[in-house]
């Protein structure tokens, strides 16, 4: 169905993740917002891991919501706050993640809304029913 691409010519993924991925015609496409770490009752975890998960659970529920899941997601986009967080973060992402892996961007970024947020995950899944 989804068709990878990782040239030779381009160095290979630091991580779990292809460099392009090709969604066949007449697939339904799925956006999400951008979802962050806090939970129904507003808490907020204090690492990221915690609150990855809780990003990941998020939008586990929106995909579940259109009928897809993380087989259909195509690219993730996740900011985190802070450099030395890539690696939970990343381990997190993978836990999540099906093969063929989707695309993915990291970014460090100066904060969020509110500082206490330390991550936030969107993604893009393609499904064909």
């Amino acid at each position: 169905m989804k068709q990878t691409f990782n040239p030779p010519s381009v160095r290979r993924p630091f991580g779990n993740y292809n460099h392009g991925l090709l969604v066949p015609p007449g697939a339904s496409l799925l956006v999400t917002s951008g979802q962050l770490g806090i939970d129904l009752e507003d808490a907020v975890p204090a690492d990221v891991t915690a609150q990855a998960e809780l990003c990941f659970e998020a939008i586990k529920a929106i995909l579940a919501e259109a009928d897809m899941s993380f087989a259909d997601v195509i690219r993730i986009f996740g900011f985190v706050t802070r450099r030395e967080d890539f690696p939970a973060y990343m381990a997190v992402r993978d836990r999540y993640t099906l093969d063929p892996k989707p695309v993915s961007t990291l970014i460090v970024v100066g904060g969020f809304t509110r500082a206490e947020f330390l991550v936030e995950v969107e993604v893009t899944a393609a499904k064909v029913f």
